[in-house]
């Protein structure tokens, strides 16, 4: 649910390190991650981080990409291609073309486990029926 202390944080020119991992719940160590991958550019006072609107919206793509299982060497890509100055259309194209192969991996990888569950079923059957096949043949004697 959206609170005050959410429109706070996301009308806030700049966020410390500690709000937007509040905000986005990541911890300190993904934020700096980011910005050592310069994914991240968040504005330095001596050791504080200082993380604008900007900041908050790549992180919010980055852990969206990072959901759908989207490399960051794609995500800096897709993040690169905003400033490309075609109103987004390349990297709108870009995204999707990454999406529509990141789909078909997904759906490849979920058939295969599928087949892997069905396999594991059909064992564990298997295995229930020879301890059945055993213990009636045990109780018999």
């Amino acid at each position: 649910m959206f609170d005050a202390t959410d429109a706070k944080i996301m009308s806030n020119d700049t966020l410390t390190i500690r709000e937007m991992c509040d905000a986005f719940a990541v911890t300190p160590r993904t934020l700096r991650f980011y910005e050592a991958k310069e994914l991240l550019f968040p504005i330095r006072e001596g050791q504080k981080r200082l993380f604008t609107r900007r900041d908050r919206a790549r992180l919010k793509l980055i852990l969206r990409g990072k959901r759908f299982g989207f490399s960051l060497e794609e995500i800096r890509q897709l993040l690169d291609l905003y400033y490309v100055g075609d109103s987004q259309e390349t990297q709108l194209s870009r995204t999707l073309d990454i999406a529509h192969d990141r789909l078909r991996d997904m759906e490849r990888q979920r058939a295969e486990l599928d087949e892997a569950i069905d396999e594991l079923r059909n064992q564990m059957e298997l295995v229930g029926e020879m301890l059945t096949t055993r213990n009636e043949t045990t109780a018999a004697q």
